[in-house]
Order: C-alpha cells, then sequence, then structure tokens
C-alpha cells in the first residue's frame, strides 16, 4: 500500500506540481500511522527525490525561470532551515497535536487557494510586484516547509501567480526547482537530527519514481487544471480530518478502581 501511495503522490507531482508535503505527510499520519515527527522527515526527503527528477525534465523544456528562482530561494531557503531547527528544537511528544493542526490548516488553505484557481475561469489575476519584495512573501512559505513539509507546491503556486507575470507552465515549473531547494535543505537538517525512517521512505520511493516519470509525461495529454480540482477536493477533506484530530479533545481516562482488600479474621 505504501508503494502504491508513492506512485499516486509522485504521479500528481509531476502533472500538477502539487503534493511532496500537502499530500504525503497528511497521508503517512492518517493512514499509515507514523508519528509527526517521521513523517515530517519523510515527506521532505521523498519530495527531494521526486523533484529532483521532475525539475530537470521542466528545466529542459524552458518552464524554469531562473531569476524569479533566486529570488524565491533568497527567502525561502533561511525561512526554511529556521523552521525546521524550531521543530526539532520541541519536544516531539508534546508536539503532536500542534503539528497535526499545522500541517491540517495548510492543506486547507491551499487546497482553497489551489481549488479557488482551478474553478476560476480566468484563475488568479496577476499583480506582478516588484522582485525586491518577492523574498518577503516566499519567506512564510518557507518557513511552513521546514517545520511541517507542507505548503511549497500549492501556496508557492498560488504566490507565483499572484505576484509574477509567469506562463502557467513556468510556474509549475519554477515551483517544482523551488519546491526541490527547500526539500533538500530542510529534510537534510531533519535527517541529520532525528534520522531517516527509512521502513516508510524506500517503500514510497519505490513507487514514487516511476510515478513522477509518468505523471510528467502526462502532462502533454491530461489538463492539469482538471487534475488540481479533484485533487483539491479530496485534500480540504484530508486536511480538515487532521484538523479535527488535533483539535478534538482527549478521552477521559477512567478512575482506577480501588478494591477492598480480602478480609481475614484476626487469630486469636
Amino acid at each position: 500500500m505504501e508503494t502504491l501511495a508513492g506512485f499516486i503522490i509522485a504521479l500528481a507531482i509531476g502533472i500538477t506540481g502539487v503534493g511532496a508535503g500537502t499530500i504525503t505527510a497528511p497521508i503517512l499520519i492518517l493512514f499509515f500511522h507514523q508519528s509527526a515527527s517521521n513523517a515530517v522527515t519523510a515527506a521532505l526527503i521523498f519530495g527531494t527525490v521526486v523533484k529532483l527528477i521532475a525539475t530537470p525534465i521542466y528545466m529542459s523544456r524552458g518552464h524554469v525561470n531562473l531569476k524569479v528562482l533566486k529570488l524565491m530561494a533568497l527567502g525561502g531557503l533561511p525561512a526554511a532551515i529556521i523552521g525546521s531547527f524550531l521543530l526539532n528544537a520541541f519536544d516531539k511528544s508534546s508536539l503532536t497535536k500542534p503539528i497535526l493542526l499545522i500541517v491540517g490548516l495548510t492543506v486547507v488553505i491551499s487546497a482553497a487557494g489551489t481549488l479557488w484557481r482551478s474553478l476560476s475561469a480566468a484563475g488568479i489575476t496577476p499583480k506582478p510586484i516588484e522582485g525586491k519584495w518577492l523574498p518577503l512573501i516566499i519567506a512564510p512559505i518557507g518557513f511552513e516547509v521546514g517545520f511541517s513539509s507542507a505548503g511549497a507546491g500549492a501556496l508557492g503556486t498560488v504566490a507565483l501567480m499572484r505576484f509574477t507575470s509567469l506562463l502557467p507552465a513556468e510556474v509549475v515549473g519554477t515551483d517544482l526547482a523551488f519546491g526541490l531547494l527547500l526539500s533538500a535543505s530542510a529534510g537534510s537538517i531533519h535527517a541529520g537530527l532525528t534520522g531517516v525512517p527509512w521502513a516508510i521512505l524506500l517503500k514510497l520511493l519505490i513507487g514514487g519514481i516511476p510515478g513522477v516519470l509518468v505523471g510528467t509525461q502526462l502532462t502533454k495529454v491530461l489538463s492539469p487544471r482538471k487534475m488540481r480540482l479533484a485533487l483539491c477536493v479530496w485534500l480540504l477533506y484530508i486536511g480538515g480530518e487532521l484538523s479535527w484530530r488535533a483539535l478534538k479533545p482527549a478521552p477521559a481516562k477512567a478512575a482506577p478502581v480501588i478494591t477492598a482488600a480480602p478480609y481475614s479474621s484476626p487469630r486469636n
């Protein structure tokens, strides 16, 4: 099942550019019962490998804008490093619910933004800004990726559509390259500090590597817009479920039952 999940996630990444952290971490937590910390680490490393395959394909097609990528990296990379160290500075056992909530809300916001863009006939109206402001806009996305692994694909895509004049294909390719930089930097920090959950990661990669290769080729025959629409509807459910798990109160512990010691008559 983990291999099939890796294939489907990587297929979505190859077609839409969305999914490395936004899909992987929630699936690992909800369906494969991984701890929040292991899920974040596995999602970052999985995203690095998959995007390392997909990004050169988009670059060969001329769909990666290096000038915009440099500006994104200027704001996103330092923030991702800070987010990674901040997560590892806390007690993991006490952070399970906060991480669930952060990942859940990020998935919901990312899916809602992408859904809005997919449903709108005109998409997101571009309002290009001066390049010097782009690192400041991207920095919170980098921090979120470092802390929870989610957000680079969906939130980065929305930011590029809104604040740059890139063509749709350039948006996907540039954001994939940006996600690769974030995943590689944050993933290496998480792996060095907490170790790599190899058991689940290797199974994901067995399916993910062929999945991303197929996905990058399917962009020629499938509509990325329709794929994002279906993906976002499902992500809204996943994000809502994660948020609910984080917010619902823990079940009350039963009071200990005190039993009386057996009566024994005093000896004469």
